[in-house]
């Protein structure tokens, strides 16, 4: 089992399972023209976060972490008739290619994107009582989990769903002597979820188009 067979499998679920979509396709394509990483989730990533979404009826979703939009797009997709995707992202540059991909995919009314830190932004989420929300996306820096978890059980509610990225790492979570900022800061995000008596929490390991890696699923209480 390897790389290249996680990628044609993953390349055979989008063909069976996920319609042809020009537009998230040139999402994908601005993103990389305007050198932005390629460190979205997968298309199948993403539909499964618009099934999330979409199980829970939310109607007002957070995403800390927007790079190009892509996700933002799937979970955008998912909302009812007056909900909002409120999504941060820290870089400038970053933010702009996401309006233009939101005005691509004609959702820029559904979608309020904030630009600066997440650790600044959040705060004023909550001065403005923009919560709860029902259906929370981490996937930012690593190094900060721990503290978005924190904000976002401050702005959520029993029954949201928090959802986190990139929580396995090919493994690297496993290392207690690892001086990589993100595996200590997912390790310690590991240890609030698991002691937090306000959410029932699991992890499941994925491989595919982004390697080997994961999602932990913490349901609020």
């Amino acid at each position: 089992m390897d790389e290249a067979l996680w990628n044609e499998m993953d390349g055979f679920i989008v063909e069976k399972l996920l319609p042809a979509d020009p537009v998230l396709d040139a999402v994908l394509a601005a993103s990389e023209a305007a050198g932005l990483p390629a460190i979205s989730v997968s298309a199948a990533q993403g539909q499964m976060l618009h099934i999330f979404a979409r199980m829970m009826g939310a109607r007002r979703i957070l995403e800390i972490g927007t790079l190009g939009g892509y996700s933002t797009l799937f979970l955008a997709r998912a909302l009812p008739e007056g909900g909002t995707v409120v999504t941060l992202e820290a870089d400038a540059h970053h933010a702009e290619v996401a309006r233009a991909n939101f005005a691509r995919a004609g959702l820029s009314d559904h979608i309020d994107l904030r630009v600066g830190p997440a650790i600044e932004t959040l705060p004023v989420l909550e001065a403005e009582g923009a919560g709860p929300f029902d259906l929370i996306f981490i996937d930012a820096d690593k190094p900060s989990n721990p503290a978005y978890l924190d904000w976002a059980l401050r702005l959520s509610r029993p029954g949201t769903l928090i959802v986190c990225d990139n929580v396995v790492r090919a493994g690297r979570v496993l290392d207690a002597a690892s001086t990589d900022a993100s595996v200590i800061g997912i390790r310690r995000t590991y240890e609030i979820a698991g002691a937090e008596p306000r959410l029932t929490a699991t992890a499941v390991q994925t491989v595919g188009a982004k390697g080997y890696d994961g999602f932990a699923l913490l349901l609020v209480e």
